[in-house]
């Protein structure tokens, strides 16, 4: 299973973004699962309708229910842990839906990533001390 972060789908469904033949690329090449989570693609609708439009990103979130892509179901119980993990990289800062991606790849033991954050993902630890492997940036 493969993470990925919001930079990944914007740039995949932008052609004008810097990292798009490289996310095409990726996404095209990849047959292993891929999984993100709720806070991750609310971020990404939120920037898609201004970027893209809305009827392009409402196609996007269709696509990614055909090519089943998994969504972490997040619930009270994690607050605790997303609070935890933001307030420990309040330096950065921490963004809810990085937060959420880091508990991801705790939850399941995980740490492959698609991200274009070229800063964050290299200073994040899950489990505090496994890093991330950004697949996009190697």
């Amino acid at each position: 299973m493969i993470l990925v972060d919001t930079g990944a789908w914007l740039a995949l469904a932008d052609r004008g973004d810097a990292y798009h033949a490289r996310c095409r690329e990726f996404f095209r090449r990849n047959r292993e699962p891929l999984m993100t989570t709720y806070p991750v693609l609310v971020e990404c609708v939120h920037l898609m309708f201004s970027r893209i439009g809305v009827a392009k990103t409402l196609a996007w979130l269709e696509t990614l229910a055909a090519q089943g892509v998994g969504v972490l179901a997040m619930g009270a119980d994690h607050l605790p842990r997303l609070t935890a993990l933001m307030r420990h990289y309040d330096n950065l800062p921490m963004d809810l839906a990085d937060a959420s991606l880091v508990l991801l790849a705790e939850q399941n033991g995980e740490g492959r990533i698609v991200s274009t954050d070229e800063r964050d993902f290299q200073a994040y630890r899950w489990k505090n001390q496994h890093p991330f492997r950004n697949l996009l940036l190697e």
